[in-house]
């Protein structure tokens, strides 16, 4: 059974302004590539929600979150295998300092 995928306010918000930088930065036409890279990486989660790797900081390890890796982007998320559901949290740009963003300390 595939797990479904979920996302937080948050992780659309997250996601928002990092296509969204991405536009302003580059092109719309980079942005929607961007997108479409994560979407596409994302939804792998749906048969191997494994797949990302534990995070570098222990307070997140010890509260369950993954984190998929997609170049600049990181994907921050949980497993709940009773309910097969991935719960998406955030996306943020690896060049941030991402603890305080999921810690939820930046809202």
């Amino acid at each position: 059974m595939r797990y479904s995928i979920n996302r937080t306010d948050t992780a659309d918000s997250l996601l928002n302004r990092l296509i969204l930088n991405v536009a302003d930065r580059f092109s719309t036409q980079k942005a929607f590539d961007v997108l479409d890279t994560i979407e596409e990486k994302v939804n792998l989660l749906q048969d191997t929600p494994y797949i990302g790797t534990e995070p570098k900081y222990m307070v997140l390890k010890r509260q369950g979150y993954r984190v998929l890796i997609l170049d600049l982007t990181l994907v921050f998320y949980k497993v709940d295998d009773s309910k097969k559901e991935v719960m998406i949290y955030a996306f943020v740009d690896s060049r941030m300092d991402y603890l305080p963003i999921i810690m939820g300390l930046w809202f």
